[in-house]
Formats: structure tokens, sequence, C-alpha cells
């Protein structure tokens, strides 16, 4: 058996925006990286709000081209406020006659795990003993409980998968515990080591106070935010295949 489709459609990123230049600049650069590793697929990119072009503005662009196929992808971590309520909004607006499909969120996805342990070893992080250390898991932090029930497995299995001594979420906003208070805790704890792996895509506010945090409480390393790595564009074209396969192959016999 194998999938028979039709032409590809396109793949439109709808990235949250950001006042801060390097939130587009690393959004920019992640869909570039997607490019890459799928030439010929179309991608483009549009923001909910302070960088341009915004969705609306790319809909209808593609649909001026002649474009009526579209796979709208959130760039999030979790499915929570955006993915729920604004996006679908904003989708729903589209052009007259376009068929627009929204796409699962990146996470929860173990390539994003091999992505944060990738920028906590590119950081400083060291092949010693796992079983000593401990990662603060820290997110921007919602109001949503799905969202961070999401979370809190994730830090659970990355613990029992990782070997590590302890995994324990924190949030820069909206939830308790901060960064620096999570630090402190895993230290208190009895963890010779304490790493924190920022579990965002781009620089922002709330990335850079997670980094204070961090430094604040004394912590070993801090990575870097996921941004451009290849484990986020691997997870965006997989997002990009599932929602194509959902909606319309048909499974013939070979």
């Amino acid at each position: 058996m194998f999938p028979v489709r039709g032409r590809e459609p396109v793949l439109v990123v709808v990235a949250h925006g950001s006042r801060d230049p390097r939130h587009a600049a690393t959004v920019h650069a992640l869909v570039a990286r997607v490019r890459s590793l799928r030439p010929g697929l179309r991608v483009e990119t549009g923001f909910l709000d302070f960088n341009l072009p915004s969705v609306p503005a790319v809909l209808a662009s593609l649909a001026a081209e002649g474009v009526d196929d579209v796979i709208a992808l959130p760039l999030l971590l979790t499915r929570a406020f955006h993915a729920k309520a604004d996006i679908p909004a904003v989708l729903r607006e589209a052009p007259p006659g376009m068929r627009v499909r929204q796409a699962e969120v990146l996470g929860p996805s173990p390539l994003l795990v091999a992505g944060l342990e990738r920028r906590l070893y590119e950081a400083g992080l060291t092949d010693g003993d796992r079983s000593s250390t401990g990662v603060v898991l820290a997110s921007a932090g919602s109001t949503d409980p799905e969202a961070i029930a999401v979370i809190g497995r994730l830090a659970r299995e990355w613990r029992r998968r990782g070997g590590w001594r302890a995994v324990t979420p924190a949030y820069a906003s909206a939830r308790l515990p901060r960064t620096e208070d999570a630090v402190r805790e895993l230290f208190a704890a009895g963890c010779a080591r304490v790493v924190v792996a920022p579990y965002v895509l781009a620089p922002g506010f709330l990335p850079d106070r997670i980094v204070r945090g961090a430094g604040a409480a004394g912590a070993d390393v801090v990575g870097a935010v996921l941004g451009d790595g290849v484990e986020v564009a691997r997870v965006v074209l997989q997002r990009f295949e599932g929602a194509w396969d959902a909606s319309g192959a048909v499974a013939v016999g070979a």
C-alpha cells in the first residue's frame, strides 16, 4: 500500500511575532533550514502580531497567484490559546475557495528533546554522570492546563529516558516555579550540577528572563533556544506531512 497524493500544498509557517528583532530573524532562519531539507516545497512565513507579513496578507497573496491549497503550521511548542483560538480564527478568514488545513503544533516530539540536549552540549555540558545532574526544563509558561500538563509529561519522560537525576519544569510567566527557584531546588535536593534547557523557539523577553534567572541561581550550563536547529526543521516537515496525509491521501494497492 502506498499513498496517492495530488499537487503538494503550500506550507505557511505561522509565527507569533515579537517586537524583539531576534524573534523574526530566528523564524526566517528556521524556514530557510526547512527549505534546505525539502527542496521544491514552497514555504511561506506569516506572523500573528508585531511583524510582517501578517498571516492574512500571506494567504491573500497566495490566492492572488492561484494557490488554493495551504497547510498552516503553528510555530508553537504546546497546544495552548494561540493554537486553539487565535490561529483558527485567522485561518477561517482565508480567501474564498482556498483550502486551509491547520497542522499540529511542534511539541511534544523526541526530536525536540534531542535538540534540547544538543543545545546543552553546545553550551558546555560534558559527558559526565547524568545521574548526578538536574535539568530545569524552562518554558515560557501558559495559563492553559493542557499545555502545562504536556510540559510536565515531557519532563518526566526526559528524566526516565535521559538518565538525569531530575528534570523539573519551570516557567517564565503565568505559573510557578520560576527558573531561578527550580535551579535552587535542584541544588538543595543534592544535584551536583544543574543545567537549564530553555524549551522555547526564539529569543525574546521571556527567554531572556529564563537566562537571567538561571544565572542568578548559579546554574552550571544554560542552553540556547531551540531556534533554527535541524531537529526543529524536521519536526516542521513531519507536521506538514501529517496534516497532508490526514486529509487527502488515498491508499491503493501496489
